[in-house]
């Protein structure tokens, strides 16, 4: 099961990093996703290591927002 939500937590955090680059800079962020996307991967690796919540929790937690990027990335494109 942490398989699994490792695997789930590299496309999580991959739009948590583009979420924070048009964050930080609005919709014209050119190249910053470079340096923020594998920041935030990395962050997500490591809390679906840590033992913080159960081990269905965080896969849950994974699961859930990459499905909220990918549903809230379909109604701003």
């Amino acid at each position: 099961m942490i398989a699994t939500a490792v695997l789930a937590a590299i496309p999580f955090g991959w739009g948590l990093g583009v979420l924070a680059a048009f964050l930080i800079l609005g919709s014209d962020f050119g190249q910053l996703p470079a340096l923020t996307v594998p920041v935030c991967i990395i962050a997500s690796i490591i809390f679906v290591l840590s033992s913080s919540r159960s081990p269905w929790a965080r896969l849950a937690i994974m699961v859930f927002g990459t499905g909220l990027f990918v549903f809230v990335g379909m109604l701003l494109g």
